[in-house]
């Protein structure tokens, strides 16, 4: 965002608009301000300006008009904040020029501004009436109410090819970097495709996760396209036919017509009077599968988290008792210092003599100093649990060597180590989280793939309009929804949701891909912007990570449900891949979509280097996975610091 030297002329000011921060914490802090259109001598903009030392409280009238309507904001004092938080005394600023739509929100409280390059502003609440602000735009510019969203407003501006925006353009940082991007950009020729996606990805990722300790630009963008991921799934074939505003998949649509979506409203937690109730006197638990079901639809109270977990991440089996489980965790404790001892008395010189650990080592040094830093249980300097996440990671390396270490580990580990505060219930807890998801690490990352193929095949079943629009817009991979498969949503929920996501997902109900589902349910709610914005590649990468801590985890679970359930009442109807990826036997008939869901395509057959299979690389060796004739080159890829 550029600062011009010019004095501005205020054409429009509405007072006491509050900035509300990416945060969605109750006691968080947002700051007031005015949201006024300006006019510069290079063009008119939307611009939130900060009242100084301002305090909002919860009976504040200050205009009859913008009464303060969010209860949950407590102050704001926008001097003394940092100059990275919401908060900060510096302007918001966006050019009409840049602006592609806008929605009201949250029964006309809420402006969320989306630029053409993809950015999006969640962040201005209107403290009352955000129409008035709407009619004060009609005076400015022109634009026309979405035909399928009342909420949404299309600017009308001419079309223009969102792929030919250059990285400098982004401004992703405030340093100069554009010479340092070509100067990569340039040298891979070979690519120029992928690169240009997976960067722009990692880059945007980046600048909405900036590191604790900050590191040099051009190390970043050196990580970032020094170590890209390459996806290559060939788009399945479609039928098209020409309607009003889009294209649609015709053959699919009509082969398979899905009924209503039926409401699943969400439960209570598990309490501890249930859990209670589940136990026979040896301990126990009479019934998993209701205990699953339970959960399921409302989580669990969090303070019998610290003991749920351990059955549902397979730590304790769901039939011991008391004293069996005591005797298991003994075990357990014995076992893991065992291979705790292994680590720590390897010699410098075997050290040396041992590259796969030494580099698998730097990599867990460098990953836990930057991991949930912002987290009070994480933060300041000398932290003790820093200490224990790192020594919890090291053991993993001793315990499945195979795998090892792989950047976005720590992610996974870090909420289990803060909830159970124990190195050894942690570690073994971890070791269940990793048997789900430990494909999503593997070198040759077939794992990933099959996954973003299978999300694919999902959203051609549930929303064949989407599918093939994104497959129009160079998006048909599924790339945007890297990050959520990686690290199971970790970095699009604060630390509070991420826990009640992730234990509904361990039940494993109601089948093992509902995190599948779970992302096709967010590209239902987002769908509209996407295509009414015409978004493009790099426009859909960065909507999506603007998303970040701005998902409603429980509407978004009981869209996913209600999609699930209209799948299985035409399950009779569904082709074999979409059944398998909803837990369903094959009927062996023929399906209109390409068979992908196990990295597979038609006419495209894959063959994994048979030495990948034997052992896996270290993490910064590359594979070789062959598309029929045409050989790939895959690269490790998963170098989170571009998470």
């Amino acid at each position: 965002m550029f600062e011009p030297t010019e004095q501005g002329k205020d054409l429009c000011i509405h007072t006491g608009v509050v900035l509300r921060s990416a945060s969605t914490r109750e006691d968080e802090v947002h700051s007031l301000g005015t949201l006024n259109i300006v006019e510069y001598s290079f063009g008119k903009c939307i611009e939130w300006k900060p009242i100084e030392d301002s305090v909002v409280s919860e009976n504040q009238d200050q205009d009859p008009e913008w009464s303060l309507v969010d209860t949950h904001i407590r102050r704001t004092r926008t001097s003394s904040e940092g100059p990275d938080s919401l908060g900060r005394t510096r302007t918001v600023r966006i050019l009409f020029s840049d602006l592609n739509s806008f929605r009201v929100n949250h029964g006309g409280q809420q402006l969320i501004f989306m630029q053409k390059d993809g950015t999006t502003y969640v962040a201005f609440f209107q403290l009352s009436n955000a129409e008035s602000f709407v009619n004060s735009l009609k005076g400015f510019i022109k634009f026309v109410k979405s035909r399928t969203n009342r909420n949404l407003y299309i600017v009308v501006d001419e079309v223009q090819s969102v792929l030919t925006k250059s990285f400098a353009e982004l401004d992703l940082f405030q340093e100069n970097t554009s010479d340092y991007v070509w100067k990569f950009v340039k040298n891979l020729h070979n690519r120029p495709y992928e690169t240009t996606l997976e960067a722009f990805s990692k880059l945007a990722d980046i600048w909405l996760y900036k590191d604790p300790v900050k590191r040099p630009v051009e190390e970043a963008v050196a990580d970032i396209l020094n170590n890209s991921f390459t996806i290559d799934i060939p788009p399945p074939p479609v039928s098209v036919g020409s309607g009003e505003e889009y294209e649609v998949i015709g053959e699919y649509e009509l082969s398979v017509v899905l009924p209503p979506r039926p409401p699943c409203p969400r439960g209570t937690p598990l309490s501890q009077e249930q859990w209670n109730k589940y136990k026979d006197p040896e301990g126990r638990i009479l019934n998993p599968q209701e205990v699953k079901e339970v959960i399921f639809h409302g989580g669990i109270v969090p303070s019998l988290r610290f003991e749920v977990w351990k059955f549902l991440l397979n730590y304790y089996p769901w039939n011991s008792t008391h004293i069996e489980r005591l005797e298991l965790k003994k075990k357990k404790t014995d076992e893991y210092f065992m291979m705790k001892l292994q680590w720590r008395s390897m010699t410098s010189v075997q050290e040396n003599n041992f590259s796969d650990y030494r580099d698998r080592k730097s990599l867990i040094e460098k990953d836990v100093n930057r991991t949930d830093r912002t987290h009070p249980y994480y933060s300041g300097d000398n932290n003790p649990h820093l200490a224990q996440l790192y020594d919890i990671l090291m053991t993993y390396v001793m315990y499945n060597f195979d795998l090892g270490y792989v950047q976005g580990m720590s992610d996974l580990l870090s909420p289990i180590l803060c909830l159970m505060e124990s190195e050894v219930d942690a570690f073994w807890c971890f070791v269940g989280f990793m048997d789900k998801v430990s494909s999503n690490f593997e070198i040759d990352q077939a794992g990933m793939k099959a996954q973003l193929c299978q999300l694919y095949t999902l959203l051609s079943a549930t929303d064949p309009q989407l599918a093939h629009y994104l497959n129009k817009h160079d998006s048909g991979n599924m790339f945007f929804c890297f990050r959520w498969l990686l690290v199971l949503f970790k970095r699009e929920f604060n630390a509070v949701d991420i826990m009640k996501l992730w234990e509904i997902l361990w039940t494993d109900l109601p089948c093992k891909n509902f995190h599948l589902l779970f992302c096709a349910a967010i590209l239902d709610t987002e769908r509209n912007v996407l295509m009414e914005n015409r978004y493009g590649l790099t426009e859909i990468l960065k909507h999506i990570n603007d998303l970040s801590h701005h998902i409603e985890l429980p509407w978004t679970l009981s869209k996913a449900e209600g999609i699930y359930y209209q799948l299985i009442s035409v399950a009779d109807q569904l082709p074999d891949n979409v059944r398998v990826i909803i837990g369903l036997e094959p009927m062996n008939k023929t399906s209109p979509i390409s068979d992908i869901e196990n990295g597979e395509a038609s006419g495209h057959n894959i063959e994994t280097d048979e030495a990948t299979n034997n052992s896996r690389r270290s993490s910064t060796e590359s594979g070789n996975i062959k598309f029929g004739n045409d050989e790939v080159t895959f690269e490790r890829g998963l170098n989170l610091s571009y998470m």
